[in-house]
């Protein structure tokens, strides 16, 4: 972890860094402590607390398609997507996860017929989700296997479609793009539909949806995400692989994650002068902020350049906003051909952009971090230099 920003002087390339200037700063993963702040005003409120004898059972209740599912869970999913309008939830069946991660390697498996004579091609938009490919290619699957962007995808043969939008890494809002004449099937990543991040337009209503508690509210520790389907045979089967690959999903944190949505939401319902921001105007503002300020800091050094969204009117916050992404897609002007290199001479570690099906001179960095690694960030950026060495 970088030191504080406290005094900065140049080093001999012009370059300002922090008093310790051999510090590396990560901007590698997607970790949202940024939100930290919020809760951490309101850790007593809530709390959860969780008895010795409690949830000792794997069962929740065996009537209902995804058994280890508390009721209370189910309920908190149906709640937070009423208060803030981003998925039609009527006549879909709820499959909770370790993680939104776990649920998209269930719905590959639900999707992809046991009989079939070679692997279904899994097909995604580039630049795509770096860790699709690696999942993929790390499983080694004889039932599906990665064949790369969806928009060069010509084959006559079956595919899955993942269509991640708010897309991870340029939060581009994405549709499908397949051509091909052959039966398609599709997920959609859907971990960025939240209001801080992007305008709520409509209320997605796909087959297969995943979202995520960890960039819902930033509670990536608590390991939970769920997944809204419609058909109940795929719902089963995205169960069964859950069943045999962790026995379900920890009731603890699911306790939480019923304890913090349930206050969320009734912040929203009972909002009044007790509470003078709510945590998604919270978290819409704090990323407003961090991107003026990237962009102000790219902008002098001219070393990269970042994506423009368009305004479009959010139905949850009832006014005209721009998308503020959790990444900066990051492309490098002219002579800087390997842009991960380059940011690795200021001691700043990003994942480069062949890991998303794009050239090398685009990175993706963080803008979810914790603030001293973000105040170091702005600084490097700013007083970067072309002939850096």
């Amino acid at each position: 972890m970088v030191v504080a920003k406290d005094s900065y002087s140049p080093d001999s390339n012009g370059i300002i860094l922090s008093p310790i200037t051999n510090s590396i700063i990560n901007l590698d993963q997607g970790d949202p402590v940024v939100f930290e702040p919020y809760w951490k005003k309101r850790s007593d409120e809530y709390a959860t607390v969780i008895k010795g004898n409690d949830l000792m059972s794997y069962m929740s209740n065996p009537s209902d398609v995804c058994w280890f599912m508390l009721p209370e869970t189910k309920d908190a999913i149906k709640r937070i997507h009423s208060v803030v309008g981003n998925a039609e939830i009527e006549d879909k069946h709820i499959v909770v996860g370790t993680g939104s991660s776990q649920l998209f390697l269930a719905a590959l498996f639900a999707l992809c017929p046991s009989d079939s004579p070679q692997p279904i091609n899994v097909v995604a938009q580039a630049p795509y989700y770096s860790e699709y490919q690696d999942q993929i290619r790390f499983l080694s699957s004889r039932l599906f296997q990665w064949d790369g962007d969806a928009a060069l995808y010509d084959k006559n043969e079956p595919y899955i479609e993942l269509v991640c939008s708010p897309n991870n890494p340029d939060g581009v809002i994405q549709e499908p793009v397949v051509k091909s004449e052959a039966k398609g099937k599709l997920i959609h990543d859907l971990a960025y539909y939240w209001p801080q991040y992007t305008p709520i337009t409509h209320k997605a209503d796909h087959d297969i949806m995943l979202f995520t508690f960890s960039k819902s509210t930033g509670h990536a520790g608590s390991r939970i995400g769920w997944a809204l389907v419609k058909d109940v045979e795929v719902a089963t089967k995205m169960t069964r692989f859950l069943q045999l690959s962790s026995i379900g999903v920890a009731k603890d944190s699911q306790t939480r994650f019923v304890k913090i949505i349930g206050a969320l939401c009734d912040s929203y319902n009972n909002f009044g002068s007790a509470e003078s921001e709510l945590f998604f105007q919270y978290g819409k503002r704090r990323m407003r902020e961090r991107w003026e300020k990237l962009r102000a800091a790219i902008e002098q050094s001219k070393i990269f350049t970042a994506a423009n969204y368009p305004k479009a009117f959010c139905n949850f916050t009832n006014e005209s906003s721009e998308t503020y992404p959790g990444f900066a897609w990051l492309k490098g002007e002219e002579g800087i051909e390997d842009a991960k290199s380059y940011l690795r001479k200021l001691n700043i570690l990003v994942r480069e952009g062949n890991r998303f099906g794009a050239g090398q001179n685009h990175v993706r960095v963080t803008m979810l971090g914790p603030d001293d690694v973000f105040n170091e960030l702005l600084a490097r950026l700013s007083n970067a230099k072309r002939d850096v060495v």
